[in-house]
């Protein structure tokens, strides 16, 4: 009877190790799945990276002071868009809201959608650079040939100028880029439908 008991123990302890290491590697596939949302979250949050903060209002307070925003535009190569800044430099007071252009052509005879990703250089700028509305938040569909200036609201935050590392920061550069987006289907359409070139 004891050689049986031992057995079952030892068949039960290897059942119990299986089911562990099965849940362990369930738990890193799924850790490795949350990642890029919370590496996302962790940036968006901190502005590390550069990701620019996100705000529903500018502040309350204008600084007498100013800013210089330079614009960068780049395209993925699977993506047969023309993009680029209407403007590519912006001398904006500090807290003070502010309106940029980046205008987008669809180089071919049939609708393609894009998605930008973005980013603001130097890093330490993004927990400071803060968009109110920007076209980077959701797809973009051009129709065939359409070309559209697509607009970004944006503000530099007051609190800059109280962190010892950033408040010399001379200027900021906002970067998109677009990519192909892998859902070529219904999406909105671009904003400002001006068709042509």
């Amino acid at each position: 009877m004891s050689g049986k008991t031992t057995h079952n123990h030892k068949r039960d302890r290897k059942g119990l190790l299986a089911l562990s290491l099965a849940g362990l590697v369930a738990a890193m596939v799924g850790l490795s799945f949350a990642a890029v949302p919370l590496y996302r979250i962790f940036c968006q949050t901190t502005g590390y990276g550069g990701f620019p903060q996100r705000a529903e209002a500018v502040p309350d307070e204008v600084l007498d002071l100013t800013i210089t925003i330079r614009f960068d535009a780049n395209v993925d190569r699977a993506l047969p868009w023309t993009f680029e800044p209407v403007q590519r430099v912006m001398e904006v007071r500090i807290g003070e809201s502010a309106l940029a252009f980046f205008r987008a052509t669809n180089n071919t005879d049939q609708p393609v959608t894009g998605t930008a990703g973005f980013n603001v250089a130097p890093d330490l700028a993004g927990r400071y650079f803060t968009k109110i509305e920007c076209f980077c938040f959701t797809q973009q569909r051009l129709a065939a040939g359409q070309s559209v200036e697509m607009p970004v609201t944006f503000f530099v935050d007051p609190k800059i100028v109280d962190d010892q590392s950033a408040k010399n920061i001379p200027e900021i550069t906002l970067s998109y880029t677009f990519y192909r987006s892998d859902d070529q289907s219904g999406v909105a359409a671009a904003p400002g439908q001006n068709s042509g070139s």
